[in-house]
C-alpha cells in the first residue's frame, strides 16, 4: 500500500504552534490519491507561526491550520469564540476541520479544487461549533485555486508589490461569514472562489484576521524582505502582529476600518484631537510560503 506524508499541528502548553509530521496510510482504492499534484512544475517552501490570544496560552488557541508544501495546500480556520458563552471550546470545530483537510486533500475527487475539499472537509467535521476558513491549492501549472469564507486572508506578493488580496465577507461589522455545524451557517457554496496563475518566487501569505487586523499590507512587505527564510519570515510577521494587537496607541487596520463604520470615541475626545486607534487582541496565525520549482521525480 501506498504511504505518504503531511503537515498537522500538534498543541501542547509547551509549544503550543509545533508542526509534526505524521504518517497516514492510504486506500487501495485511491491509487491516484495524490494524481493533482504529481509530476508538478512547482511547490512551496512553507513557514508557519501560530502566537494565541495572550488569555488563551494554555489551551493553544482557537485557531487551526494544515499546510503541505510540496503538494502546494495551505489552509487556515479561526474557530468563532463566541461559542464559549454556550459551554462549548471553540478550537474543536475549527481543529476538527483542519483534520479532515489533511485527510481529503489529495482524494482524486478534490482534483485540486479548494471548494470541493471545503465541502468534504465540512460535512465530515462533527464538532459543534463554526469557523472562518480559507483554503489555497496550487496546481502543477503555477495556478493557485482559492476558497474563503469570512475573514481570514492571503496576499500574493511579487517583486515588493502586493498583486492580489483576498476581500473578507462579512454580515456586519467585525460579524463574518463563517462555517458552522449549525444548518443556519455559510457553507461551501458561499466560498468566494478565484484564481490566479503564480511564478517562481512569489510570495503568498495567509492567515486568519490576528494577522490582518493588526498589520498593514506595507508593513508585510516590509517585514517578509527581511528574511530569506520562510519559517523565519512566518515568526516575524506573527510577533509584529502581536505586537501591534497590545499596543492601545497604534492605529490598526481595525481600529481604522471601525472608524470608517461609525466606531470611535465620543464626540467631546475628539475635540481634544483623539480618534479611536488600538491593535485587536486575538490569535494570530500566519503562513508564509514561496513558489519554488518542484522535483520532477514521479511517484508509483
Amino acid at each position: 500500500m501506498a504511504t505518504g506524508a503531511t503537515w498537522r499541528l500538534s498543541v501542547s502548553p509547551s509549544n503550543f504552534a509545533r508542526l509534526s509530521l505524521s504518517f497516514r496510510t492510504k486506500r487501495r482504492q485511491l491509487p491516484l490519491r495524490t494524481a493533482c499534484t504529481v509530476r508538478s512544475e512547482v511547490s512551496l517552501s512553507v513557514g508557519v507561526r501560530l502566537i494565541p490570544h495572550p488569555r488563551k496560552i494554555e489551551t493553544g488557541g482557537e485557531d487551526a491550520f494544515f499546510v503541505s508544501g510540496e503538494n502546494g495546500v495551505l489552509a487556515v480556520a479561526d474557530g468563532v469564540s463566541g461559542w464559549a458563552e454556550r459551554n462549548v471550546n471553540p478550537a474543536l470545530f475549527s481543529r476538527q476541520l483542519m483534520s479532515h483537510a489533511s485527510n481529503f486533500f489529495a482524494d482524486e475527487e478534490i482534483n485540486c479544487d479548494p471548494q470541493i475539499l471545503l465541502r468534504k472537509s465540512h460535512e465530515a467535521t462533527t464538532s459543534v461549533g463554526s469557523a472562518t476558513v480559507l483554503f489555497a491549492m496550487l496546481e502543477k501549472n503555477g495556478t493557485l485555486k482559492i476558497a474563503n469564507v469570512g475573514d481570514c486572508g492571503l496576499r500574493i506578493i511579487r517583486k515588493g508589490r502586493v498583486i492580489f488580496a483576498t476581500c473578507p465577507q462579512e454580515h456586519y461589522f467585525d460579524c463574518p461569514y463563517q462555517i458552522s455545524s449549525e444548518s443556519n451557517g455559510q457553507t461551501y457554496e458561499d466560498a468566494t472562489v478565484c484564481s490566479i496563475k503564480l511564478k517562481e518566487q512569489d510570495i503568498i501569505v495567509m492567515g486568519s484576521d490576528g494577522l490582518f487586523d493588526n498589520v498593514f499590507d506595507r508593513e508585510i512587505i516590509t517585514e517578509i524582505s527581511n528574511f530569506q527564510d520562510m519559517t523565519e519570515a512566518a515568526k516575524g510577521l506573527a510577533e509584529l502582529a502581536s505586537n501591534h494587537s497590545r499596543d492601545f496607541y497604534f492605529d490598526s487596520p481595525f481600529s481604522a476600518e471601525a472608524r470608517t463604520r461609525g466606531f470611535d470615541v465620543k464626540w467631546w475626545e475628539k475635540l481634544l484631537g483623539k480618534k479611536l486607534t488600538g491593535g485587536k487582541l486575538d490569535d494570530i496565525t500566519v503562513i508564509v510560503a514561496q513558489v519554488v520549482k518542484a522535483s520532477t521525480e514521479q511517484h508509483s
